[in-house]
């Protein structure tokens, strides 16, 4: 097993060593890790949280990285000595993988002495980051094809290595797919893989009847057969049903064929009806070739016959945002007593202002329907009465007030590590899959949509409000005092 304690940024070892050499390493702090709103990004799926644990469980530097750290000449013997022996003793806080989230919103909270909590920043964005943003596409790509489609996750080949294409396999299934052409992450995860068959099967044969031939003698019962070879209409798709009809009288039934270029929606329907026509209704009809939401969305609309998607290099390296921005910020310092200091970061830019404390995150759900209806970012110490009116306000147009009854709070942070100690039980990857599913479906359609979606309500707590609003004041307040005494 690859030890990846070192995969870190260094800056968050020289920090270590600066906290270390004055004495501030062991201060117990929290950090949030969350996303901020982009143009692209309405919801995302959460993912990535076992991998993360992995990491941060399993941390240890081994005598070759406190050897190759000693050769920067950055680091005094001590300080190597001392993390040497560090191990994560910190609690984690996060929502569960599948959950549905949004912009602002800690997906992750840790607590932890100030060096370890550092130390963990640049392993947990990398990890989250990317399964999220490959969950959040898989999302969008399995919606789009309007819940009856079948979605197969083809990228491995166009991945930008060999851990994206394992790890995004994992978080499309996550997002919807059904399966993976990916081996080794069907293996891993105990996911459905699925492939049919390439152009060079075709090419390699004297003709492309002798390939469908050959391929159908391999696979009587599950016989896919690649069409767009030569000339999909005037060759593929006679060839196919000409193989059908033999696979037909010798008891077998053929699964379908696969179109991977040209005009998908004019050729489906023509291959839906020459498939009909010779007696296999039966047979489905799969495409690929640089799909994503938004041409699956235009396919449906001109009436495209089309029952599985095979999904790859769009949906592998979420081509359209390649990044999803995940931030982790210092939100608080924890002191002995157990009083705490909040910390926040300002910026003129709005949407980079952190919200202080150590929090807790609630959604509140409609009793008489059961959809979601905001999300509420609080303190930690603070509880939602569900018996009393809540009002919810824009945290930054105040003015802009919702009154809200007969409602259910579900808190949505978990406790998944305590003490250094996982107390957490992961579930299977398809359980998790299955609780996205069950989540999404509690969201308005307006929340969910590809274009101009409705903002879903993300609101801080009153008490949470004023802390923010108060330091914010004071911090400039201090700062115009200093300019002044300067």
């Amino acid at each position: 097993m690859r030890n990846l304690t070192l995969l870190t940024d260094l800056y968050q070892l020289t920090m270590g060593y600066g906290f270390y050499k004055n004495g501030k390493h062991e201060e117990t702090v929290t950090f949030d890790l969350f996303f901020r709103r982009r143009e692209l990004i309405s919801y995302s799926i959460a993912a990535g949280l076992e991998q993360a644990m992995d990491y941060l469980l399993n941390w240890h530097f081994d005598d070759e990285d406190i050897a190759y750290l000693r050769s920067l000449n950055l680091f005094d013997e001590e300080f190597l000595a001392y993390i040497k022996n560090m191990r994560f003793t910190g609690d984690v806080y996060a929502v569960r993988e599948g959950e549905i989230v949004f912009p602002s919103e800690p997906i992750l909270t840790v607590k932890a002495p100030l060096i370890q909590a550092q130390f963990a920043e640049t392993a947990l964005l990398n990890i989250i980051n990317h399964q999220t943003l490959i969950a959040t596409k898989s999302s969008k790509i399995s919606r789009a094809t309007g819940g009856n489609g079948i979605v197969m996750e083809f990228g491995l080949r166009r991945a930008q290595g060999p851990d994206a294409g394992i790890y995004g396999a994992r978080a499309a299934i996550i997002g919807g797919c059904s399966s993976t052409s990916n081996v080794l992450a069907g293996q891993m995860f105990d996911v459905p893989v699925a492939g049919t068959m390439a152009h060079s099967f075709v090419m390699d044969y004297p003709t492309e009847y002798d390939a469908f031939r050959a391929y159908a003698k391999a696979y009587p019962d599950s016989c896919m057969l690649l069409v767009d070879t030569y000339d999909t209409l005037r060759s593929g798709i006679p060839n196919a049903i000409k193989v059908f009809k033999e696979l037909k009288e010798a008891g077998h039934t053929p699964k379908g064929i696969r179109l991977d270029s040209g005009d998908l929606a004019y050729l489906s329907k023509k291959a839906r009806k020459m498939l009909d026509d010779a007696g296999f209704p039966e047979a489905k009809i799969c495409v690929s070739g640089d799909l994503d939401e938004r041409l699956i969305n235009s396919l449906l609309q001109q009436g495209a016959k089309i029952d599985t998607w095979g999904i790859g290099t769009k949906l592998i390296t979420s081509e359209d945002l390649p990044s999803l921005g995940g931030v982790y910020k210092l939100s608080s310092i924890i002191g002995e007593n157990g009083e705490t200091t909040p910390k926040i970061k300002l910026s003129d830019n709005t949407v980079k202002i952190t919200n202080p404390g150590f929090k807790s995150l609630y959604r509140l759900y409609d009793k008489t329907n059961g959809m979601a209806i905001a999300d509420l970012i609080t303190l930690h110490d603070e509880t939602v009465d569900e018996n009393q009116p809540l009002t919810l306000f824009h945290p930054v147009e105040t003015w802009k007030e919702h009154e809200v009854e007969n409602f259910h709070v579900v808190p949505l942070q978990h406790t998944i590590v305590k003490d250094g100690k996982l107390v957490y039980k992961f579930p299977t990857l398809k359980e998790i899959q299955a609780f996205s599913k069950e989540e999404i479906s509690k969201f308005w359609e307006e929340y969910l949509r590809l274009d101009m979606p409705q903002l879903y309500k993300v609101d801080l707590s009153q008490k949470l409000h004023a802390l923010k609003i108060g330091m914010i004041d004071s911090i400039r307040k201090n700062a115009k005092k200093g300019n002044k005494d300067g």
